[in-house]
């Protein structure tokens, strides 16, 4: 069988939840665990020796960080991946039917789709040899707790066959605990399905609006088409649609919350693939990755579920704990980091405490997510989560910032507890 590999990495429109993070990267370049988030799904691909080209779709520009990690991948994993760049947001269906062509270009059997913020140990290899003939469009659900599915694509299971019955995109009340996770395998048929409800849709609003001076517009905007909200509903009952329930780690991330904790789920699981990534220090405790060119004083304590990356300074007696600590960070001694993302060229003064609230998951509901839903409590106060610090802030010494965000290039003068530092 031969496939191809597609995965949807949105676009600057999208991932407003992750800033201030992504207000200097794409958040699929974000660095989890030592590398951009999406270099886990490329990597996943790329174990499967029947995809034989990973392709990425977004609506980014494909400025030069894009194109360095894209010409990284390739010389790292020997396969053809590629950028396709939407000059529009087509929407996550609109998006592979505009580029169908190319995706079907060489005669594939058929593709997976892959959406970027899903996180989990890929299971390719046993989706194509789950799919039947007489399935020709197989999604990979999950299990939540019953009070966050709502926040997902619900899917109504017939537990005999596997057929998806019913589906409703974010529903307003509760359909079922098995959710879209994320991960599908088309047939090409897909494509003219797809075809089928652009071209109704099309119809339906021209027969509206008319031939109006902006028609052109507004047959942009029709051009883009949810594959979660308007093609999997229609498909849901048809007998077209199954399902591939999973029974393992599952992780969305769509906040920074749910980055620091994903970056705990990549550590654990480079103990049984790539051990060698991880730091084995006597200054160290658990799963820790430092990079290369990091210099840490030896009597710093670093660890459990630390990523530590290029060119950062830890100082004298510092500790840090779940956290992320990005590029050219300083941390001056003695200071302490706790359940905080630390953003690039940020300085950490001497003895200062930069602190969040930890995200932990129900051990009986390892799949559920760890996104904050809502940032404030009906009081509008900051509710408790993790500490962010944006590109270039500077921390003095002595203070503690707790429970905060803070927004890039901020030179703070005290500390800050449950506040938004615009």
């Amino acid at each position: 069988m031969k496939l191809k590999a597609v995965i949807l990495v949105g676009g600057p429109e999208k991932g407003t939840r992750f800033r201030p993070l992504s207000l200097h990267l794409p958040k699929p370049l974000f660095p989890i665990a030592g590398f951009p988030l999406i270099h886990h799904h490329i990597e996943a691909c790329c174990k499967v020796e029947e995809i034989c080209e990973v392709l990425l779709i977004g609506s980014f520009q494909a400025n030069d960080a894009l194109k360095r990690f894209i010409s990284r991948e390739k010389k790292l994993f020997q396969k053809p991946i590629n950028y396709l760049q939407e000059y529009s947001m087509l929407g996550t269906a609109g998006c592979i039917y505009h580029f169908r062509d190319v995706i079907s270009n060489g005669q594939p059997d058929a593709f997976f789709l892959m959406h970027s913020d899903a996180y989990c140990d890929f299971p390719l290899k046993e989706l194509i040899d789950f799919k039947e003939k007489f399935m020709p469009y197989l999604m990979m659900t999950v299990k939540l707790p019953k009070d966050q599915t709502l926040h997902y694509g619900c899917a109504g299971i017939n537990n005999a066959t596997n057929e998806i019955v019913h589906y409703r995109d974010k529903p307003a009340s509760f359909v079922s605990r098995d959710i879209n996770a994320g991960v599908f395998l088309l047939d090409f048929s897909i494509f003219e399905t797809i075809g089928a409800h652009f071209q109704s849709k099309l119809t339906r609003n021209m027969s509206f609006s008319g031939l109006e001076e902006d028609s052109m517009d507004s047959v942009n905007r029709h051009n883009r088409i949810s594959f979660e909200s308007e093609v999997l509903p229609k498909l849901a009952g048809t007998g077209k649609l199954f399902a591939y329930r999973i029974n393992r780690f599952w992780l969305s991330i769509k906040s920074a919350g749910s980055a620091l904790y994903a970056n705990r789920a990549i550590l654990d699981s480079y103990r049984l693939k790539h051990p060698e990534l991880l730091t084995e220090q006597d200054n160290c405790r658990g799963n820790v990755y430092i990079h290369p060119t990091a210099e840490v004083d030896p009597t710093a304590l670093i660890g459990p579920n630390v990523t530590v990356a290029a060119g950062v300074i830890i100082g004298q007696g510092v500790r840090v704990r779940n956290s992320i600590i990005l590029d050219a960070v300083e941390l001056k001694n003695h200071s302490c980091i706790l359940n905080s993302i630390i953003g690039w060229h940020c300085v950490v003064g001497e003895w200062a405490r930069v602190e969040g609230t930890p995200t932990e998951l129900n051990p009986d509901a390892p799949n559920a997510t760890t996104d904050s839903f809502y940032l404030f409590d009906k009081h509008g106060k900051l509710l408790p989560s993790t500490t962010i610090l944006g590109r270039d802030v500077r921390v003095p010494a002595e203070v503690v910032i707790r429970n905060s965000i803070v927004m890039p290039h901020k030179e703070l003068h005290r500390g800050f507890q449950n506040q938004i530092i615009l």
